[in-house]
């Protein structure tokens, strides 16, 4: 198939044009310092790698014999080091993200490197640049099918049940993936033919996934070591220095059959906007807000009426115990409430879903989430007011209750007192007691 151009950042550059408006200083040094921490990628990993160098020249002569096959080892860890940095000379490639070609700080156009930590680049630069090559792994490589499958499929599978290809035109269903990463899930999703919208924060996000989107011309094109940093837990000297290849999918050469865009920016920032999006699809992030009230008023805010909020993921809370940030973090039954408070009709949920989270496969430690999935909808006066909902927008899997004997006159009864705001107990008597 020919490759077919296509604008994966379209709102990019509005973004950013508004960010520079109100400090455009500030934004060029927040850019610049993600830049310089994959600059600095290869001399940090090597300082670790270094420690253990020096302490195996340390010992003894016998001791060292033992380890000569450890030794090669560790050089082997150096070159795949390496071989990491020359790609990532490859995603900055292009700077897509930079405010100018030459800039005041950072390396020289000839020295793609720092001998030197760069200005401003902190250990926690350092472990997103480290991370950001494993979530390269996770959405793009065949060996991140399985969490894929485990984080992706249910939420795939439960839009497509919902908005069917045979009720709806999908290109005019509007999809919003706030939170979206690499954007691999937006991408599955604008395949199907859904008009699809990611929303990303990080520039490590954005650098990477610019660069898959965008600048791959081929499947399988580069490759990675994505756990050459994990020095424990290794079975055999080749499970840290295993390679990934990616990207498992060419971008260019499959274009989505549905509009597709990466928004960069605040997710309660960009998206003021109400009745917008039909649907809000979520994987791992309503924990990444200080408040996940604000995150849950503005999903539902932005929603149609009619429309679905689809989330997996666990309650991790990123900012909680952040020195310097405010965190609150409700548990599963707080968030019922919060939920069901705000105007969401809970139409399904789900625990102890088992999800891995850029994972090396071959590590002899092993974590994964038990993590919720729940689809909330935003109910839709309209309809409430005639007494039922359109059919093709309740799928028979997500129906609560769907059995029940009178379902119909029920759910009647039960939506016109959602719309008293108060109902009494007087009035769950009475329904319970009409005939079906």
């Amino acid at each position: 198939m020919e490759a077919v151009p296509f604008p994966m950042h379209p709102k990019m550059d509005e973004q950013l044009a508004r960010a520079f408006a109100a400090n455009e200083e500030e934004e060029e040094k927040h850019i610049q310092k993600v830049q310089n921490a994959f600059l600095y990628y290869g001399p940090y990993a090597c300082q670790r790698l270094k420690r253990s160098v020096d302490y195996l020249n340390s010992l003894s002569p016998e001791d060292q014999l033992l380890l000569a096959k450890y030794r090669m080892h560790l050089e082997c860890v150096r070159t795949c080091i390496d071989r990491n940095q020359a790609v990532i000379r490859e995603i900055l490639r292009e700077r897509v993200l930079y405010p100018s070609e030459e800039s005041s700080v950072g390396p020289s156009a000839d020295r793609w490197e720092f001998d030197e930590p760069p200005p401003d680049v902190r250990h926690g630069d350092m472990d997103q640049a480290q991370s950001t090559l494993k979530l390269i792994a996770r959405d793009w490589s065949t060996d991140g099918a399985l969490e894929r499958e485990q984080s992706y499929k249910p939420i795939i599978d439960c839009i497509v049940e919902y908005y069917k290809p045979s009720d709806y035109e999908l290109k005019e269903i509007k999809i919003l993936v706030p939170g979206a990463g690499l954007g691999r899930l937006t991408y599955e999703l604008a395949c199907l033919g859904y008009s699809c919208e990611g929303n990303e924060f990080s520039y490590f996000m954005l650098i990477a996934s610019n660069f898959v989107l965008n600048l791959c011309d081929y499947e399988n094109k580069y490759v990675l070591y994505p756990w050459v940093h994990q020095y424990v837990n290794n079975l055999r000297r080749e499970d840290q220095v295993a390679a990934v290849r990616f990207p498992d999918v060419c971008p260019l050469k499959n274009p989505p059959k549905g509009h597709f865009e990466i928004a960069a920016g605040d997710f309660l920032e960009v998206y003021k906007t109400a009745d917008t999006y039909n649907c809000v699809a979520t994987c791992f992030f309503i924990d990444c807000a200080n408040n996940v009230i604000d995150f849950i008023r503005t999903i539902y805010k932005i929603l149609v009426p009619g429309g679905i909020w689809v989330n997996l993921g666990p309650l991790l809370y990123h900012y909680s115990d952040v020195s310097g940030q405010n965190s609150i973090e409700p548990t599963f039954e707080d968030l019922c409430i919060i939920m069901e408070s705000v105007g969401f009709v809970i139409e399904k949920s789900r625990t102890g879903i088992r999800t891995k989270y850029a994972q090396n496969p071959s590590s002899m430690k092993q974590s994964e989430y038990q993590s919720l999935f729940w689809v909330c909808r935003k109910p839709d006066p309209f309809e409430q007011q005639r007494g039922k909902r359109k059919a093709s927008r309740e799928p028979h899997g997500l129906i609560v209750r769907e059995d029940s004997e009178g379902e119909e006159d029920q759910e009647q009864e039960r939506t016109e007192r959602e719309l008293k705001q108060q109902p009494t107990a007087n009035d769950e008597t009475e329904m319970e007691a009409q005939p079906t």
